[in-house]
Order: structure tokens, then sequence, then C-alpha cells
């Protein structure tokens, strides 16, 4: 048996063909109710019924076999009529030709563990959206036998995210992409489509355009600056921003050592501020990022430097030294200036208040607009209350923006570098 059609089953238009053509990678992803999941499900029931198969059932977080698929593939083979040809068992399911799906977390493994699933013929990824660099990284070269293939569905969130990025930003060669939403399933039930039409009068743009159309966020539920990203990506703000060598770069720091010290290339031109370039690095000396700016070009031209802005934090003696990162940098031929000690929260306001003039260089900026997109709270888990942000990964990057916006109204063009101009009143209290 070789196809769906000696079972008579039957598939969305859509996917009726790709899921049985051969490729390494294929991609479904969609909105709700479009199908996607008990597609994929019973395309790899068949494909297990008609020879042996090795198939690893996984996504990036699975601490019980209740938050795997199993449920759904043993559901889709009693749906099928196949209870007599596979054994359901409680962490995995076996055919009587010699299939089996297994199931397991992708967080938890290693290079060394994900060894045990080097053997699978197939590999379907749930909640892909979810799946970490990392974890893509551990996954791909482990599944290595002829003619094997990795399928992932999921409901894309952001078009940073990983997954997305292999699917359809920069997909590999042999890679088959598909979109799929609920006006493409000829089966989507009208419990869901009442539930759909509530959620168009009801929702907000952006999340009914998530959930029931499959289209990326503008930035992650519970943003700082996901009204201010929304907002940004419809006006086309992320877009090609040239560096004008006529311009002056400004330099806006946020310091760090042991974790991420970024960096945000910034012109301005009247009231439009212009981030051209971003740098973030680990665990580097003041004196690389200077020589890594000094040998900059962008564009094709030289650069036209301005000013350097530390925090208040760059202006602290360093017990090591006995200098601070003010006078490191005047050291290495910069000129210095202090962005204001403003207190956070009034900081983000204050960039919320200036993003309509913001305008992003999207190839330069990229890892910059996804660490705003993630930038969140940080959630009191017994008063429910939100008092701070999170300090992860991403808010570096969001910490240097804050430190721009605080600065935008003294970036200068002047030939001269003259001292910034005072910061408004309301913003220092």
């Amino acid at each position: 048996m070789s196809s769906p059609d000696a079972l008579n089953v039957e598939f969305p238009p859509k996917l009726a063909v790709v899921l049985f053509s051969p490729s390494r990678y294929k991609f479904i992803r969609g909105g709700r109710g479009s199908g996607k999941s008990w597609s994929i499900a019973r395309a790899l029931i068949v494909k297990a019924f008609s020879k042996p198969e090795r198939i690893l059932c996984t996504r990036e977080v699975q601490k019980s076999i209740k938050q795997s698929v199993h449920q759904l593939l043993k559901d889709q083979i009693a749906a099928l009529g196949l209870s007599s040809f596979f054994q359901v068992l409680e962490n995995e399911i076996r055919g009587l030709n010699g299939s089996a799906f297994y199931f397991s977390g992708l967080s938890d493994q290693t290079v060394e563990s994900i060894k045990s699933f080097e053997g699978c013929t197939l590999v379907w990824c749930e909640e892909a959206h979810t799946i970490t660099q990392r974890s893509w990284r551990i996954l791909t070269p482990t599944i290595r036998a002829d003619g094997s293939e990795i399928w992932a569905t999921y409901n894309p969130e952001l078009d940073t995210d990983e997954t997305h990025r292999m699917a359809v930003t920069d997909p590999q060669p042999d890679t088959i992409s598909v979109e799929i939403n609920y006006n493409d399933n000829p089966w989507f039930p009208e419990v869901l489509e009442k539930e759909r039409l509530h959620a168009l009068a009801t929702m907000r743009e952006e999340d009914y355009n998530h959930i029931w159309g499959g289209q990326c966020k503008p930035a992650v539920e519970g943003a700082i600056y996901f009204d201010a990203m929304s907002a940004t990506i419809a006006a086309g703000r992320i877009r090609e921003v040239p560096h004008d060598g006529a311009l002056k770069t400004h330099v806006v720091f946020d310091l760090g050592m042991a974790d991420s010290m970024t960096l945000i290339l910034v012109q301005r031109v009247a009231s439009e501020i212009r981030v051209i370039h971003y740098i973030e690095g680990n665990q580097r000396i003041l004196a690389d990022y200077s020589q890594e700016l000094r040998a900059l070009r962008l564009d094709d031209q030289p650069m036209n430097w301005g000013l350097v802005w530390l925090p208040h934090d760059g202006f602290h003696k360093r017990h090591q030294t006995g200098k601070d990162d003010r006078q490191v940098m005047e050291g290495l031929g910069w000129a210095v200036e202090e962005v204001p000690n403003i207190e956070v929260n009034s900081g983000i306001d204050r960039l919320r208040e200036i993003f309509p003039r913001i305008y992003f260089n999207k190839a330069r900026t990229e890892r910059l607009v996804e660490c705003l997109k993630r930038y969140r709270w940080n959630i009191n888990s017994k008063t429910g209350q939100a008092t701070q942000p999170l300090h992860d990964e991403f808010s570096h990057g969001a910490d240097a923006a804050r430190y721009m916006a605080l600065v935008a109204d003294s970036l200068t063009n002047d030939s001269n570098i003259a001292k910034p101009i005072k910061y408004k009143r309301a913003y220092l209290a």
C-alpha cells in the first residue's frame, strides 16, 4: 500500500499532494480550524501503515505524554479503522509491520541524548513556532536516514522565530512550505464558525489575524511595546534605511560584561530617528567595540561619528582599574556624554512617545527589532502585577532603545560636537 487512496483517506486540497511528495522539510502553518494537525496525523498514520516507519513526534517542551500528539494519533487511528493494526501503548504506538511512533520534547535533549532517534525516518514537530534555534540545530543533523523527512506544524508568532525563518524567510533547498487556514478546510465545523465570527466582531485586529488568519504578530502577547511595534510595522518603518555619510552617527550603549552589551547606531534628520545598525556581544571589552566601530563602513561609506552615549553606570569607577567607562572611551578617542538617569517606566513612556519617529534598517537591526517585540513585564506570581520589565536576553537591546529615546532630541549633526540639549524636566521627575 503506497497512497492514501488505498485507505480512502481525505485531506484538504492544499495538503492532499504535498504531504505525500518527497521533501526533506515540510512546514504547514496557519490559524485555528485549518485542519493542519489532524491532516498531519492522518498522513503519518497512512505512511506508517503503508511501510515500516520510525516516527518521532516532538515539540519544544513535553513534560508528559498528555502534552504530546499521542491522543490525536490515537483518535485518528480509530477514525481510520486501524485499531487492529496499531497497538497504542502509554508512551508509544506500534504497528504490526514494525512501524513505531515515539514522543519526546526537544528542550531537554542534548547532542548525545538525541542520538537514540537518529534512525527515525519521519519527524513531526508540533507547535513548532516555539522550537528554538538550539533545538533545531540538535535535531536536524540527527535525522539522517536516507529519505528522512522533518515536518512541522505551527501558527506563526513572530516573523523572526527560527521556525518561520526556516519555512518562509530563508528556506533551505528541498523545502515545502504551505499556509492553510479555516477557509481552506472543507470540514470546518459550524461550532468554530460561530467562534470565528464572534472573534471577528470583538477581537483586536492583530489578534484575530493571528488566531484565525495565521499571520505573524507584531510582538509577543503582553509585550511592552506591542502597540508601538504594530504601528511601526503597519507604517512600513522597518525597511531599507540607508546610512547617510553626511550625517553624524551616534552610538548608544547598554553596558554589560557578564551578559550582553548592546550598541545602537543612530542618525537624526529633522525629527526622524534612523536606526541604521545594531551590535550585540558578550564578554567583550570596550576596546573591542571601539575597534569594530572604527573599522565599520555602511553602504560603502565611511562613518561620520558623533557622540557616544553611555548610561549612568558608565560614569562609575571600576575598582579593578580605577577608571570609569567614560574615561576608557575618551581614551580611545570618542566624545562621550551621559544618558539622563531616568526611572525605567518613564523611559519606557518616552520610547513609546517617539516610536512614530523611528525608522529601522530592516537588514541590520533585525535583532534589535526582535528584542523590542519580545520585551515583556516581569509578572509577580503571587499578585499578578507587573512592576519591572523582565530581565532576559531581549532586555539588553530594549534598554539600549530606551536610552536612545532619552537622548533623541540631543542628537546633533553639528560638525563641532556640542553639549547635549538639556532633557525635558517632565522626564526627569
